[in-house]
């Protein structure tokens, strides 16, 4: 990954969401801010990251859901319409915990099989972090605003809001292990 490669990600992202989910293009540009902060404790793949987090809403986009599942549907546009790199699309398709969505929705089986979970602890946690610790809007927050801010948007009983219970632990835990590795890295 690189800088060029990080202008891509942007221009694709703005592409899907600027126009159409303003907001959801707002929160993309925050996370992506604040995984260019973050990518100091993942050296030569801050770019990764940050490519990762600009792309991770991209399924929100009108004209890439067919599934309904943002992750998957963002992951298979990256991959059929751009043949974007295996590890950006795998890190999309499965940020946030969402295979504990899919199985919700019935997808669990079908995300795995297409974009097995990436096997870098650290970078899956630093994309969990930067997304769940910035608001629809894009501005910082806590994780735990963040879970409540989700529960109260979709409500405690709609799949989201079943998901993001389960996954509250997951995701404490992973903003957890960012913090003390940023903690632990010299500014």
């Amino acid at each position: 990954m690189d800088e060029v490669t990080v202008g891509w990600a942007r221009r694709v992202a703005e592409a899907e969401l600027g126009h159409e989910l303003p907001r959801r293009w707002a929160h993309s540009r925050g996370v992506a801010a604040k995984a260019t902060e973050v990518g100091r404790i993942l050296g030569r793949d801050a770019d990764l990251l940050t490519a990762a987090a600009v792309l991770h809403d991209v399924g929100y986009a009108p004209r890439l859901a067919t599934t309904g599942f943002h992750p998957l549907d963002g992951a298979r546009f990256l991959r059929d319409a751009h043949g974007a790199d295996e590890r950006l699309v795998r890190l999309v398709a499965n940020h946030s915990f969402a295979l504990l969505e899919a199985e919700e929705r019935g997808l669990r089986e079908e995300l795995a099989a297409e974009f097995p979970l990436l096997e870098e602890p650290l970078m899956v946690d630093a994309l969990v972090y930067c997304d769940m610790t910035t608001t629809p809007d894009g501005r910082r927050t806590t994780a735990q605003e963040r879970v409540a801010e989700i529960l109260s948007r979709y409500g405690a009983h709609s799949i989201v809001g079943r998901f993001i219970r389960r996954a509250t632990p997951e995701i404490s835990a992973a903003v957890a292990r960012v913090e003390a590795a940023l903690a632990a890295q010299p500014r």
